[in-house]
């Protein structure tokens, strides 16, 4: 899978905090998102997901994601926001590479990512998280166009 390394500048997220299986998680989170952007008029600048942990390492029950959307850095929680938090994504390298997802299927082109990324000879997986960034509305369109980044720092030697 083609990708490059860009740097990306600090993110500020708001939205869910979820813990448990991301196939249930991850739907689960877009829905309270979708209702709390709507229902308070937010105007986010995009549409993302962040995972924290390796699904070959962490059991589904124990996965943690964030669904969320990037707002401007002076946002404020509106009032009547229950369970929305605020954070942020680090700024650094990441490898970053677009894939077009359908039938819900979101692990293999993440899987085919990392296997990409494994076999760089100069740069290699930072201890950070993962995001998507979505291009699209999969709802309405039937797939999702997806940016995905890495967090990526040079290999020693």
């Amino acid at each position: 899978m083609d990708y490059s390394i860009r740097q990306q500048q600090k993110r500020k997220i708001a939205g869910f905090h979820l813990v448990g299986p991301w196939e249930k998680t991850v739907k689960q989170g877009f829905e309270q998102l979708v209702m709390w952007v709507d229902g308070r008029q937010i105007q986010p600048l995009e549409w993302v997901a962040v995972y924290y942990d390796n699904p070959d390492v962490v059991p589904a029950e124990k996965l943690r994601c964030d669904t969320a959307v990037t707002v401007p850095e002076d946002f404020v929680i509106p009032e009547n926001s229950e369970g929305v938090m605020v954070t942020e994504i680090a700024a650094g390298d990441y490898a970053v590479a677009t894939a077009r997802v359908e039938n819900f299927d979101f692990a293999t082109p993440w899987y085919q990512f990392f296997n990409s990324l494994l076999q760089d000879h100069h740069y290699q997986c930072a201890p950070k998280p993962c995001f998507e960034r979505y291009l699209n509305d999969g709802n309405a369109d039937g797939y999702w166009d997806i940016e995905m980044y890495v967090a990526v720092e040079h290999k020693a030697g």
